[in-house]
C-alpha cells in the first residue's frame, strides 16, 4: 500500500477508536505510519481525509446486508425483502464499535468541505438502498429515483441510527419497521369512507 491507502486505513481506525472531533492529524500519522505532509498532499486536509474514511467505513458496512449474498429473502419490492434488509442493517447496529454510532457525530459537523463530501455520499447511499430493496441494478437506478425513494430510505436510515444511538433497548428492529410500513400501506389504500377506522 502507498501513503494514500495507509492514511485512509489509519484514519478509519482512528474514527472507530476516537471519533471525528477527537482524532488529530498526529493520531492518523501514528496509526498509518506516514507523515503529516502526506495528509495535505493526498487529501488536502485532515477533515477531508476523515470524511473519506467515514464514507469508506459505511461502504464496507454495506457488505453485511448487500442483497447479492446467497441468503437474500423476499421478492424485490416486497415486505419480506424490506424486513430482511432492515433486519440485517439493525444487526450491524448491534455490533460493538458499530460505525453507525459514529454517524451521529458526523451529522453534527459544521465544516463545509466535509458536509459537501458527505452530501454526495448520501445520494449514492440512497441509490444503493433502492437497488437492494427493489432488485434493480445500482447503475440502473436513476438520479430522480435516488433523489426521491433513495432519500426516503436514507431518512429512515438516519432516524434508525438516531434511535439506536439514543436508546438501543427501545429502538425498532426489522420486524417493527416492517409492521409500521404495512400499516402505512394499509391506510394509504383504504377507501376514503373508511378513513379513521380500523
Amino acid at each position: 500500500m502507498g501513503h494514500r491507502e495507509d492514511l485512509l486505513e489509519g484514519a478509519k481506525r482512528c474514527l472507530l477508536e476516537k471519533g471525528f472531533a477527537r482524532t488529530t492529524a498526529r493520531d492518523i500519522v501514528k496509526a498509518s505510519g506516514t507523515n503529516l505532509a502526506s495528509i495535505g498532499y493526498h487529501y488536502g486536509s485532515k477533515d477531508a481525509l476523515l470524511a473519506q474514511a467515514y464514507v469508506a467505513l459505511v461502504e464496507n458496512m454495506s457488505d453485511a446486508f448487500d442483497g447479492r449474498g446467497p441468503g437474500i429473502e423476499g421478492a424485490p419490492g416486497s415486505l419480506e425483502r424490506f424486513r430482511w434488509v432492515w433486519s440485517n442493517i439493525v444487526a450491524t447496529m448491534r455490533e460493538p464499535g458499530s460505525v453507525w454510532r459514529l454517524s451521529m457525530e458526523v451529522m453534527t459537523i459544521e465544516l463545509p468541505e466535509v458536509r459537501e463530501h458527505l452530501a454526495s455520499a448520501q445520494r449514492e447511499g440512497g441509490r444503493g438502498l433502492v437497488a437492494l430493496l427493489t432488485g434493480v441494478p445500482e447503475e440502473d437506478v436513476t438520479d430522480e429515483t435516488a433523489d426521491t425513494l433513495g432519500r426516503f430510505y436514507m431518512t429512515l436510515m438516519t432516524g434508525l441510527i438516531a434511535q439506536w444511538t439514543f436508546d438501543a433497548r427501545t429502538a425498532p428492529d426489522g420486524d417493527a419497521l416492517t409492521e409500521g410500513l404495512r400499516q402505512v400501506i394499509e391506510a394509504a389504500v383504504k377507501p376514503a369512507s373508511d378513513a379513521g377506522t380500523r
